[in-house]
């Protein structure tokens, strides 16, 4: 059967668009789609200082030029949802919102999306001083006393980057002591207007004129009533694959099993990036998988 593409890739973060890539420089015709913003969630990271080559660079203005790197290419590009995957041995069907498109071969790169809090009133606060992302709503807070969730590495880079803006940063962590890099963790003891209350937990969230008013912390001494303008949640990420149940090719969280080739189980389906089950999440990482799946994807079409 003759297919509108020789690939399409889901995905358009630093693994799809590397993926893109690399198919691209194997004159194959490939789509990329995406449902929401290229770069995936480097638009929501402040700083980034940890990419080879690059000493510090903005989240949104490295996801450019990755974008910038796909357009040169000319690569074919869809801003549409997917739906379903439906495998027919000897083609795959991409189902979005908008269309259906056919291709021998599919790669995976969807990603994460951030956690949120469970059993809190959160949900009709979001937008309304409950955000997840500090580079998107942080400006809105200038000079205002917030919160952050979390004492990971995304945490506490986004906590500096909020102490920048705001008068007051106050982070919420549930450990007996912050979980990032230490580098992250010094810097975050120097800033002066960084307040860290460990062993803590959100309890509830509570609103006046559907705005955020405050938060009532559970801590190792009680109820803890806490007053700020917004909270910014960074509690960790998790897979969006419910689409993909049919497929047969998740674990029991929800992540992709691959093997070592980003191959899974299916024929010609493959998975890179965040989306994968992995010990560490990073742009660099994400990058790795999309060229070993392109690569894979490129010997399985030669063979």
């Amino acid at each position: 059967m003759k297919t509108d593409y020789d690939v399409i890739v889901i995905g358009m973060g630093p693994a799809g668009i590397t993926a893109a890539i690399y198919l691209k420089r194997a004159n194959l015709n490939c789509l990329i789609i995406e449902k929401n913003t290229p770069g995936g969630l480097l638009n929501k990271t402040s700083t980034i200082e940890n990419y080879p080559g690059i000493i510090q660079i903005a989240g949104p203005e490295l996801a450019y030029k990755f974008y910038e790197q796909i357009n040169a290419q000319q690569i074919p590009q869809k801003f549409e949802e997917v739906k379903e995957i439906i495998d027919s041995n000897e083609y795959k069907k991409v189902i979005t919102n908008k269309g259906e498109y056919t291709a021998k071969k599919v790669i995976i790169a969807i990603g994460r999306e951030p956690k949120k809090l469970k059993n809190t009133s959160g949900k009709r606060l979001e937008g309304k001083g409950i955000s997840f992302c500090s580079l998107c709503d942080g400006a809105l807070y200038k000079n205002e006393e917030v919160s952050i969730v979390g004492g990971g590495n995304s945490a506490l880079e986004e906590a500096l980057y909020l102490s920048e803006i705001c008068k007051k940063v106050t982070i919420i962590n549930r450990s007996d002591s912050l979980k990032g890099d230490p580098v992250l963790v010094d810097k975050v003891k120097d800033k002066e207007n960084i307040e860290v209350i460990n062993n803590s937990e959100v309890k509830e969230f509570h609103g006046k004129n559907k705005k955020l008013e405050y938060i009532t912390l559970k801590t190792d001494k009680g109820d803890k009533d806490l007053y700020v303008k917004a909270c910014f949640i960074f509690i960790g990420y998790e897979p969006a694959t419910k689409f993909l149940k049919n497929l047969e090719i998740l674990d029991e969280k929800g992540y992709i099993n691959v093997d070592e080739s980003r191959r899974t189980k299916v024929k010609g389906i493959y998975a890179a990036g965040d989306i994968v089950k992995k010990e560490a999440y990073q742009i660099i990482t994400a990058s790795s998988d999309g060229a070993i799946a392109a690569v894979s994807c490129i010997k399985d079409l030669m063979n």
